[in-house]
C-alpha cells in the first residue's frame, strides 16, 4: 500500500508526481544540458536500482528516473548527491535530494564549444545563471543560444538569451571573394555588400550573427573580443496565450543579463498571485497583470546600460488568445 505523501513537499524534492500509485520520478539538473560521464553512470545505477530501469531526457535537457517506489525517495536523495556535486548545484544540506523544483533546468545549445556558429560559450553562461537563481521554487524558464539561428528554441522562454558578435573587418586580408556578402545573403539578413572592392557591412541591419565570419576563408572576418548578447523575454507555451518572446535589449553584455533576471525574481515575489495553483505563476502572467512599465522599473533597478545597448522601453507580444474567444 502507498503511503501518505505531502505532494508539495515531493515537488520541492524535485520529485515528480506520477500517474503510478506508489511512484514517483527523480528530476536531475544538469544545466546546459552538460554533465559528465561518473554523473550519467550513477543516474543510470540509481535507475536500474530504485526505478523501472529507464531514463527520460526531458524537453529541457535534463533527465528523469521513473518508477521509483516512493519509500525509496531518501535513498534516492543520497545517492544523487554525486551528481549534485559534480554538476557543483548550490545546496546547503547533504544527502536530502534537491533543496527546490522551481526555475526549470537551464537550456543551452551546444555553443561555441562545439559549433562553428556559436558566438559565446552556452555551458559556461547556463551554469552561472544557474548558481544565481537555484534553489528557488518560483516558476521560471531560461535558455542560451550560441547565435540567431536559436537551436535551443530560446524565444519560447521567459528569458532567452541569443548570442551575437561585431565582426572585425580586416580589408589587408580580404580577397574580395564575396563569400561574406553571399553567407550573409543566403544565411543571414544581407546586412554586406561590395563598395570600390571592399566589404561594408549595414550596422543598423546586421545582427551579429557572425555568418560572415564561419564563411570567409581568410579570416577578413573575425569575431569581436567583447562577448554581445540579445536578450528576449516572456515567451511561453500553454493554455491561455502562447508567445514568442521579443526583443528587450540587445548588444548587451553578460552582468547586466544576470542583474535583469536577478531583479525578476524579486519582482515575481512581489507580485506573484498568493492563490496561483502550488504558488507557481508564469512572470508573463504577472506582467500582464501588473503592466509592463511596472515590471521595466522592476528589472532595470541598478542596471547601467552601455553606450552600445539598444533598450526596447515598450514591449508588445503578440500570440493567440484562447481566453478571449
Amino acid at each position: 500500500m502507498a503511503r501518505d505523501i505531502n505532494v508539495g513537499k515531493l515537488k520541492r524534492n524535485a520529485f515528480r508526481v506520477s500517474k503510478h500509485r506508489g511512484e514517483t520520478a527523480s528530476r536531475v539538473r544538469m544545466p546546459g544540458g552538460y554533465i559528465d560521464a561518473e554523473s550519467m553512470k550513477r543516474i543510470s545505477e540509481i535507475a536500474e536500482k530504485y526505478g523501472n530501469g529507464s531514463i527520460f531526457l526531458t524537453n529541457r535537457q535534463g533527465a528523469e528516473i521513473p518508477g521509483i517506489k516512493l519509500e525509496y525517495m531518501d535513498a534516492v536523495n543520497k545517492e544523487i548527491q554525486l551528481v549534485i556535486d559534480n554538476v557543483k548545484t548550490n545546496q546547503e544540506k547533504r544527502d536530502t535530494g534537491y533543496a527546490a523544483a522551481g526555475t526549470r533546468n537551464v537550456v543551452a545549445c551546444p555553443g561555441k564549444r562545439l559549433c562553428p556558429y556559436g558566438n559565446y560559450d552556452t555551458t559556461e553562461f547556463a551554469r552561472k545563471m544557474e548558481k544565481m537563481v537555484f534553489p528557488n521554487n518560483l516558476h521560471f524558464k531560461i535558455a542560451f543560444t550560441g547565435c540567431s539561428n536559436d537551436c535551443a528554441k530560446v524565444r519560447m522562454n521567459d528569458f532567452g538569451i541569443i548570442g551575437m558578435t561585431e565582426p572585425q573587418y580586416d580589408p589587408d586580408r580580404c580577397v574580395t571573394c564575396e563569400a561574406c556578402v553571399k553567407g550573409c545573403k543566403k544565411k543571414s539578413v544581407n546586412a554586406l555588400k561590395v563598395v570600390n572592392g571592399k566589404i561594408v557591412r549595414d550596422t543598423e541591419k546586421c545582427i551579429g550573427c557572425g555568418v560572415c565570419v564561419t564563411v570567409c576563408p581568410t579570416r577578413a572576418w573575425t569575431r569581436s573580443k567583447e562577448k554581445y548578447y540579445r536578450l528576449v523575454l516572456l515567451g511561453r507555451t500553454g493554455k491561455k496565450n502562447p508567445r514568442m518572446a521579443e526583443d528587450f535589449i540587445k548588444w548587451v553584455d553578460e552582468d547586466t543579463i544576470l542583474k535583469v533576471v536577478k531583479n525578476a525574481y524579486a519582482y515575481v515575489e512581489k507580485y506573484i498571485d498568493s492563490e496561483a495553483p502550488e504558488g507557481k505563476e508564469h512572470v508573463g502572467y504577472i506582467v500582464d497583470r501588473t503592466g509592463f512599465e511596472e515590471f521595466y522599473k522592476w528589472i532595470m533597478e541598478g542596471v547601467t546600460l552601455s553606450d552600445k545597448a539598444e533598450l526596447a522601453k515598450t514591449m508588445y507580444w503578440g500570440g493567440k488568445h484562447y481566453d478571449r474567444l
